[in-house]
């Protein structure tokens, strides 16, 4: 069944609404979610708050498909990310690199101090990952604390979507306000996408691999971008194969797909590390 933007999530309680006392009284495997957004350029067709409201609204499909009882608890979502990649065009906001880390690792460290075991970050912004990677690891090492990243961008897609509906070489090159992005958010925030100014702009990786080249914005042999290295306007992709049908289906498949997750963090069994600095 395809959930609606405006189907309300179950009644999880949110970090920032609870009082200490509240808080302790949660189970300690409790599953603590936090979403990594961004605020930053999607071109002309999509708002700032794209990764923002593709996260959100993943999280709130996800939460819905959730057993009632199950332990969990939001973070207050994280909007502004790690963007320097995108710092050319006007309007992006970014936390450095150092900064990213020590926000998440704060997050983490606060999770540990109120008795919890387990985190999940649900990401919707690729120049996340490489903060994430480190911060997880460092709060693994301090606490003991199991952190799941989640990355939707890296789920594969339905098993029975038509390969016309998606082509691979949009999926592989138009990383940033092509399809993908477009679809979710003409699903999941309609009335804030920019109809009249779809485009395809065509990346730089798509002409080097039509070249035959290795190397590449993504995959074996990749190159450190900024958004200028893969088109001049600072987006790239067919945002006209992302119509709203597309993104109520991806949006029923991640959202599947993350609720799993959710389940299996809860329940997996977790190894004491050895901590230390």
């Amino acid at each position: 069944m395809s959930s609606s933007p405006a189907q309300a999530p179950k009644d999880f309680p949110r970090w920032q609404d609870l009082t200490p006392p509240e808080l302790a009284e949660l189970p300690e495997a409790s599953v603590v979610v936090m979403v990594l957004g961004a605020i930053e350029q999607h071109g002309a067709h999509l708002p700032l708050s794209t990764d923002l409201d593709i996260g959100e609204g993943l999280l709130a499909a996800a939460l819905a498909r959730l057993p009632a009882g199950f332990p969990l608890v939001q973070l207050p979502t994280l909007a502004v990310g790690a963007s320097d990649e995108h710092l050319s065009f006007g309007g992006t906001l970014s936390l450095s690199p150092e900064l990213a880390i020590a926000t998440l690792e704060a997050h983490g460290d606060a999770v540990a101090r109120a008795g919890f075991q387990r985190l999940v970050w649900l990401n919707s912004h690729g120049g996340n990952k490489a903060v994430m990677d480190l911060a997880a690891l460092r709060l693994r090492r301090r606490h003991g604390l199991l952190v799941v990243k989640v990355h939707y961008m890296r789920m594969p897609l339905p098993d029975d979507l038509p390969d016309a509906t998606l082509p691979a070489e949009e999926l592989r090159h138009g990383l940033h306000g092509g399809a993908l992005e477009t679809a979710l958010m003409r699903h999941l925030a309609p009335h804030k996408v920019r109809l009249a100014h779809l485009d395809h702009p065509i990346s730089r990786g798509q002409a080097m691999a039509e070249e035959g080249q290795l190397l590449g914005p993504e995959g074996e042999a990749a190159f450190a971008w900024l958004a200028e290295d893969l088109h001049p306007e600072g987006v790239v992709g067919n945002a006209h194969l992302g119509s709203a049908e597309l993104g109520a289906r991806l949006t029923d498949h991640y959202a599947s797909r993350i609720a799993r997750i959710l389940e299996e963090t809860r329940t997996m069994r977790l190894e004491r590390s050895h901590g230390g600095p």
